[in-house]
């Protein structure tokens, strides 16, 4: 079966490396007239550590998007209207994250941690709910997969996304009184499904 997907994975390729490269504009260069001592500079870039955060956790999660993204697509060898629609779904969320980053980056040591924790989570909510119908749409038609995949692995993907809906929607209800662990529940979840991914390629040979 000739694969008709290698135009959208190319754009949707694009896509995933301009949100990543978004994430940086959230690093900014004080003025060096304003800093003049080695001090005053350090301390400046020690308050920026909720910059750092922000943009290192959304890098990650963006990676392992994209990873997860490319085997799915490993996997998808037809496209229809459904599956075009899903994918721009997806697209236009992960460019959407460099948006709560920014406000994690500017709040998140302060008062309101917990409301743009809560935004942050709440898109990665959106993230897995799109991702989980691209898979829906892509596997109810195996005409549309890869010809040799096996019923298993159709299944061991959905469950390995479906685990995603109630962890991010139990990270959103603890950002509103412990931001803090919500960002970790995400970042382990992220974890567990760069590590499943792989056992998925290697046990069902999918890739």
């Amino acid at each position: 079966m000739e694969k008709e997907t290698v135009r959208m994975e190319g754009f949707s390729d694009a896509i995933f490396a301009i949100a990543i490269t978004l994430l940086v504009l959230d690093l900014h260069i004080p003025d060096k007239d304003a800093l003049t001592s080695t001090t005053a500079i350090i301390s400046y870039l020690k308050g920026q550590w909720p910059s750092y955060l922000a943009i290192s956790i959304s890098f990650f999660s963006i990676y392992i998007m994209w990873v997860n993204h490319h085997k799915l697509f490993k996997q998808i060898y037809v496209r229809n209207t459904g599956i075009t629609f899903a994918n721009g779904l997806i697209l236009f969320l992960v460019t959407a994250v460099s948006y709560p980053t920014g406000l994690m980056a500017r709040f998140f040591d302060t008062p309101s941690a917990n409301l743009v924790v809560a935004i942050y989570t709440g898109l990665f909510v959106l993230i897995n709910l799109s991702y989980n119908l691209l898979w829906y749409i892509a596997s109810r038609d195996k005409t549309l997969l890869r010809p040799d995949i096996t019923n298993d692995a159709i299944k061991k993907i959905k469950l390995n996304y479906l685990y995603g809906l109630p962890t991010y929607c139990l990270a959103f209800g603890l950002s509103f009184n412990y931001p803090t662990a919500a960002l970790i529940i995400c970042v382990v979840l992220w974890v567990f499904w760069a590590l499943s991914s792989g056992r998925i390629h290697h046990n069902e040979n999918l890739v």
